[in-house]
């Protein structure tokens, strides 16, 4: 059996963003966004269990014995940390690991607006949302956003994560990185106790409960800068998630609350390049506009947002089908990605469709939102 750390080395070599080692499967890892195998050696069940040894503590061993599943961070020197899982399936181990580079990229590596992004870092208070399916790239966003202030500003950052991912070493700023299991308790203890230790920034690395949120506004509220990401799809889902953590007779203060807080969202989705030369970021991004704000106060104009975000556009907002069809245009992407990925797949198709006339009738095409200047660049080229 091939040494763990060798396997590593090879699937990072080849570009993988994940590795999946099963029992009954070759050693398995996705390749800008394709399952690869590596090797043609089928695992066993003791050869699985060996691999979870290897990678994780003692004590960490003995806490999945008897919980059957544990999340853990591996560092391989000179090559990168991994989020680990492991867990039981049929009996036997299973792992999957996310690959977590060395590099914090910066904003216009990920194929983000440098500019939109900067504006929200440089906020001296309220709330930043990332937001995007499991393996979007949210803490890699996140991660450029506390390195961006890290390198700017003498601030004290307050991250809690579970697990730590991304090794922040001080520069300007001091950064104070908590992990889950390991410093504190939970969330919402290490976000209690975050209130009181000074920060200008805090970082959440998932917002998974009501008493997290809360404190999450509260922490926005009385003058901090909060980070933290959501697993949903778009920004109004994003708005809407926000409120149902809540019961229906605290949801008006809450839609205050968070409306008067709100920095930016941003959300994004992976896309398969046309090139095949990895994947690209396709990205929205509400940002809380005076209109924005009383939007979200009043429910019956929040479904009123999606227009704003396309009409105010010089400011940086962008929905995702706009973006997606700019994409398009700029050769990144094929049309068959940009329809499967798209919220409305006919509202993609129509503004693909203007700006093709627009070009052949010497119309403005697609407006350029800031978005995609380097058609060469992807998010990662994982």
């Amino acid at each position: 059996m091939i040494r763990i750390d060798e396997l590593l080395i090879e699937m990072i070599n080849a570009g993988a963003s994940d590795v999946h080692l099963q029992a009954g499967s070759p050693p398995m890892g996705r390749v800008h966004g394709e399952l690869v195998q590596f090797g043609s050696k089928v695992l066993r069940p003791d050869d699985t269990a060996a691999y979870a040894q290897a990678l994780l503590s003692a004590e960490q061993w003995e806490d999945f014995e008897f919980r059957s599943e544990l999340d853990a961070a591996y560092s391989l020197p000179g090559h990168g940390r991994f989020r680990v899982n492991a867990f039981r399936q049929r009996g036997s181990v299973g792992i999957v690991m996310r690959v977590v580079r060395d590099q914090i990229p910066d904003f216009e590596s990920l194929g983000l607006p440098e500019g939109v992004m900067r504006t929200m870092a440089e906020s001296p208070r309220g709330l930043i949302l990332v937001t995007g399916p499991t393996g979007s790239g949210k803490s890699t966003t996140l991660a450029s956003v506390v390195d961006h202030i890290n390198r700017t500003y003498a601030k004290h950052i307050i991250t809690i994560e579970d697990p730590i991912e991304i090794m922040h070493r001080n520069r300007k700023s001091i950064v104070v990185q908590r992990e889950v299991g390991v410093d504190t308790r939970d969330f919402r203890t290490a976000l209690k106790y975050a209130m009181r230790q000074d920060p200008d920034v805090i970082m959440i690395g998932e917002m998974r409960d009501k008493e997290t949120v809360d404190a999450a506004l509260t922490a926005a509220q009385t003058g901090h800068l909060v980070l933290s990401t959501l697993h949903t799809q778009d920004a109004l889902r994003t708005i809407n998630r926000i409120i149902d953590f809540f019961q229906p007779h605290e949801r008006n203060e809450v839609r205050t609350l968070f409306a008067e807080s709100l920095v930016g969202i941003v959300s994004q989705r992976l896309l398969r390049r046309a090139d095949c030369e990895g994947r690209a970021l396709g990205t929205e991004i509400l940002l809380g506009t005076p209109l924005v704000v009383e939007s979200i106060k009043d429910e019956d104009k929040t479904p009123l947002i999606k227009d704003a975000m396309l009409e105010d556009n010089l400011r940086g907002m962008i929905t995702f089908d706009k973006h997606l069809a700019e994409l398009y245009m700029q050769g990144v992407i094929s049309m068959e990605e940009g329809l499967e990925a798209a919220t409305s797949p006919h509202e993609f198709r129509l503004m693909v469709t203007k700006a093709d006339f627009g070009e052949e009738t010497g119309e403005p095409e697609l407006t350029q939102s800031g978005f995609g200047r380097k058609p060469g660049s992807s998010f990662g080229r994982r």
